[in-house]
């Protein structure tokens, strides 16, 4: 039989990542079983290589190593070289990931793992230089020792026993399910959680510890909820100024709108320039939250940025959204720069502006001859405030504002001439559900029409990422080509996309979606016997360990949405027993939330709702007043309302039964049970826990309700 390992297969892959190293004098082998197999048959270890395409030091070492001849030889003699997407395969990332952080307390991309061949690790980085430098081994020298090391039968036990420990200490921490206490986390967690987010702030920079800034939405969301819960100034205040660091920061795309990955500064200057849908899918909600909060104009302005950069440059023309685009672009010399697309100097923009308007651009995004990043670049930031710059130049602030605008509307037409980033068109089920909460919530808070995105996007992924019959769901789609069994994340994050699509639209193919994504939960991910939902589902693909995700990372925690998501379906389908999922796996993990909420903020957040109640609205109206009447959308779009439930229905129960099938109910649910529509007029009721308003014709009335 041939040797697969003869060749690079990364032409077959469609992934954007895999085809990058696909030229690559490395015989890459994509994670399947002829690669395993091929380990095993010439009894080599396996060298595991993850990353994804938008990934700078990924692309540092393929240069560096990856296309150096002398280091392919050594790779494809003594090794299988296995490339890994960690976008199309997050369990895999999450195993070796934890090896990292166990071994050596950090992780990250690209993530250099060598295993046995049966898959189990034994020797774990990150990035490798290819020569030695800065107390890094080099790559190279790297591969000759661990290849004499497993030729040599003493020390290869060694590396085999290693192997076998830290296997086990990862599956220990993956697979772990504490001893079940008797209760879920009580009403006091909110603030217990909120303070510990208080005392990881950084009260000078805004943001969360003293070194690299990256978003942390759900802590965020914690410290709004507490305000609202307590009154309390502090919890408002450290929100605040995290969301104006990251609005006014590099972190931001000043001209395109849109979020970068993360800043690599203290004080929120230069971003790692790589733009990922998650990002910028989770930070409009949260900039939603704070808009409603405090009224600030910049967080609408923001989010409606943010949207329009996702439907011009993150979206399919059929509807769903892309992944990434790059940290890097050429440059003016050809060569591939991290942020080249992005920075300016003060001569660029003088290119582009006339003298006086290009002043006020420079003085208010910070534009120097010095520059704030490499060769005297500079990052766009708010250097100075319109009121300051009118005072400076003896204008009027309106007058400043138009003239920034159109500043900013020349540079957009300019820098649109610039070599653009690539962007990786993977849709994945997970993030583009994700991207739709943020487009409906965008349509309750801001405007009806951004629903439309998010409809569009639930359209492309049951159409091309879902089958009804099996009621299962695939995890990738490009050009055509579909990969891969779905994980926990994709079912959770795309099943609340759909939800809150519903509560956005009151379309009930909606709810019926998210609800077909819950079952599909409980049946494939949810473990009775532990107490616990999984990563990876039952009948997956077998690995050294079946991981759960408790942790808030890049995303937000898998296990935490899909509770969350549970919880807000419950009352639509009670003979699913969504709410017993919750409690108990609340119960199971309690201790761990309480003790660490900063580590769990998205469990600390369902756990709040679980104790606390929802505010949940059910709206009964006509078709032409849902999900809500004109004259209510107003005042539901300026008031935040944590812990909010929209739950629109038709005006009669007659009505009612037309919905009844497409949701796969025989009775129905109690959150529209007897709360019809009064007097020929739209009607709202509030309810919390198990009490409801008298039926309200006016929403400001069962706003009013709640504070009683």
């Amino acid at each position: 039989m041939s040797d697969p390992t003869a060749r690079n297969r990364l032409d077959e892959e469609a992934s954007p990542y895999l085809r990058q190293h696909a030229d690559n004098p490395v015989n890459w082998q994509p994670w399947d079983d002829a690669a395993l197999d091929a380990a095993t048959e010439r009894d080599v270890p396996i060298f595991l290589s993850v990353g994804y395409s938008a990934c700078h030091w990924c692309h540092v070492m393929e240069e560096e190593s990856f296309e150096d001849d002398d280091v392919a030889a050594l790779l494809n003699e003594r090794f299988v070289p296995v490339k890994v997407d960690r976008e199309e395969r997050p369990d895999l990332d999450s195993i070796y990931q934890t090896v990292s952080q166990l071994v050596s307390g950090r992780g990250g991309w690209p993530l250099s793992v060598w295993l046995t061949p049966d898959g189990k690790p034994f020797y774990v980085g990150t990035y490798f230089p290819r020569e030695p430098r800065r107390n890094m081994p080099g790559f190279r020298d790297l591969l000759e020792n661990i290849a004499t090391s497993w030729a040599d039968p003493e020390d290869r036990r060694e590396m085999e026993n290693r192997a076998e420990q830290w296997t086990h200490a990862a599956k220990d921490q993956l697979e772990d399910v504490p001893s079940a206490g008797t209760d879920a986390p009580d009403e006091t967690l909110l603030t217990d959680a909120a303070d510990a987010v208080l005392r990881a702030a950084d009260r000078e920079h805004g943001g969360f510890g003293t070194g690299q800034k990256f978003p942390q939405e759900a802590r965020l969301h914690l410290l709004l909820r507490a305000y609202d819960e307590t009154g309390r100034d502090t919890y408002r205040d450290v929100a605040v100024q995290t969301l104006d660091a990251m609005a006014n920061g590099g972190l931001y795309d000043h001209l395109g709108g849109g979020f970068h990955r993360y800043c690599t500064d203290r004080d929120w200057t230069v971003p790692h320039f790589e733009k990922m849908l998650y990002d910028n899918a989770e930070l409009p909600r949260v900039f939603l939250a704070g808009y409603q909060l405090t009224g600030d104009e910049r967080y609408r302005t923001a989010t409606e940025e943010t949207l329009a950069f996702v439907e011009r440059e993150l979206t399919h023309d059929d509807g769903g959204f892309f992944s990434t685009l790059d940290a890097r672009s050429p440059d003016d010399d050809g060569e591939s720069v991290e942020g080249a697309f992005y920075v300016w100097t003060p001569e660029e923009v003088r290119d582009v502006l006339d003298g006086g308007d290009a002043d006020l651009f420079c003085a208010r995004y910070g534009v120097t001859e010095s520059g704030n990043f490499e060769h005297g670049q500079t990052v766009l930031t708010i250097d100075r405030e319109v009121a300051a710059l009118a005072d400076e130049y003896d204008l009027d602030p309106v007058t400043v504002e138009e003239r920034l605008d159109d500043a900013r509307e020349a540079l957009v037409e300019a820098r649109s001439e610039r070599p653009r980033p690539r962007r990786d068109e993977k849709v994945l089920a997970g993030w583009n559900g994700l991207m739709a909460s943020a487009f409906a919530e965008a349509a309750i808070v801001l405007d009806p029409a951004y629903a439309d995105n998010a409809a569009d996007a639930l359209g492309f992924v049951r159409e091309h990422l879902w089958d009804p019959e099996s009621a299962s769901l695939s995890r990738r789609f490009k050009d055509g080509d579909v990969k891969g069994d779905a994980f926990l994340e994709d079912y959770a994050f795309l099943a609340r996309g759909a939800f809150d699509t519903y509560q956005a639209t009151g379309e009930p193919t909606h709810l019926g979606f998210a609800l077909d994504l819950a079952r599909a939960i409980v049946r494939d991910f949810w473990d009775a016997g532990e107490g616990t939902v999984f990563f990876t589902p039952r009948d997956g693909e077998a690995l050294v360990a079946r991981p759960q995700e408790l942790r808030d990372q890049s995303t937000p925690s898998s296990l935490g949405v899909a509770l969350d998501v549970l919880l807000s379906l419950d009352g639509f389908a009670p003979d699913d027993s969504f709410d017993e999922v919750v409690e108990t796996t609340l119960a199971t993990h309690g201790t761990r939330i309480e003790t660490s909420p900063l580590e769990y903020p998205s469990l600390a957040l369902v756990a709040d709702r679980w104790s606390s109640g929802d505010a949940e609205l059910t709206v009964a109206a006509g078709a032409d007043d849902l999900p809500l009447p004109e004259a209510w959308r107003e005042t539901l779009a300026g008031t935040y309302l944590p812990r909010r439930l929209l739950a629109p229905r038709p005006s009669t129960d007659e009505e009612l039964t037309d919905w009844l099938g497409t949701l796969g109910v025989d009775s129905v649910p109690p959150v529209w049970a007897d709360r019809g529509a009064r007097d020929g007029e739209p009607t709202v009721y509030a309810c919390r826990g198990f009490a409801c308003s008298q039926p309200q014709h006016d929403i400001e009335a069962a706003f009013d309700w709640f504070e009683n």
